[in-house]
């Protein structure tokens, strides 16, 4: 099993991508040069914003939930237009948006983070019934945001940390007591990245660093890993028929101008077909 290149444009920092079930179309993030990239059978796509953008989730066929580093947003694919839902560390000029994804309750768990990752400086919030509230505070590098199929628990990690924590939710969605170490990586020195859930409660996380996706049970035991052509994997996500298809982000930033070239594949975004079944992603109910 290999992946193949998805689409071939480099992306500085590659993130969020996101399988729209509706459109069938994978959308995905390019941050340090504020894009939002698609692709269809016209072939590829683009949208600039003024700021950095990191995240998404789906409102409706032609809507986006997008993150960018001021706000949550509503964005209309088909002419651009955007309406501010709510402000986010809209007063601080350290921190941007970073990992998010939609949770099965409708809400939207969108994470922050130091533009030059301060110590610290991140943390992560849920915004949910027109509402932005904060869940966890000192967090460097927010990542591997995602959600248990049976809705028991969320996991996420302070890359830094090394760890992917764990936490339940209740009935409505909300953290319920506090978060446990789903996963240590410190022994192996490996960097966790963002994460998604397949439809069996595989957690498939792309380790920065080290050219790899990797799946653990949901009791966190090591399944697999799936190598990929670029060193820094950043974000996976289940599309394509029958959610078969792991599409996966990466990154140029970090690597030397030797190392990233123009023909190199890291920052291209990449597929692999037949890896696990996942699920569609949850709309988001605005």
């Amino acid at each position: 099993m290999s992946a193949e290149v998805f689409d071939d444009r480099r992306c500085i920092l590659g993130e969020g991508p996101l399988w729209h079930p509706e459109r069938e179309q994978l959308f995905w993030f390019d941050i340090m040069r504020h894009r939002l990239l698609s692709r269809d059978a016209t072939g590829p796509l683009e949208w600039r914003f003024g700021e950095p953008v990191s995240a998404a989730g789906w409102v409706d066929t032609e809507t986006l939930l997008i993150a960018s580093a001021s706000a949550l947003w509503r964005f209309d694919v088909r002419d651009s237009s955007k309406t501010q839902l709510c402000r986010l560390e809209q007063d601080n000029a350290v921190t941007r948006s970073n990992d998010g994804r939609a949770d099965p309750w409708g809400g939207f768990w969108i994470g922050t983070m130091g533009r030059t990752a301060e110590s610290g400086a991140g943390a992560i919030y849920r915004f949910y019934q027109g509402r932005l509230q904060r869940l966890f505070s000192e967090i460097t590098i927010s990542n591997a945001i995602c959600f248990a199929p049976d809705r028991s628990c969320a996991y996420f990690t302070d890359t830094t940390t090394k760890r992917v924590m764990r936490v339940a939710l209740d009935r409505n969605g909300w953290p319920e007591g506090d978060p446990a170490v789903f996963l240590d990586l410190t022994p192996d020195g490996l960097n966790p990245d963002g994460a998604v859930v397949d439809k069996s409660g595989a957690v498939w996380i792309a380790q920065w660093g080290a050219a790899r996706v990797t799946a653990y049970s949901g009791e966190g035991t090591f399944l697999r890993a799936v190598a990929l052509p670029a060193r820094h994997t950043t974000c996976p996500a289940f599309g394509g028929p029958g959610f078969r298809t792991l599409f996966v982000t990466s990154a140029r930033q970090g690597l030397s101008a030797a190392v990233a070239h123009d023909q190199s594949p890291h920052g291209q975004t990449f597929a692999i077909s037949g890896v696990a079944e996942g699920l569609p992603e949850p709309r988001v109910i605005l």
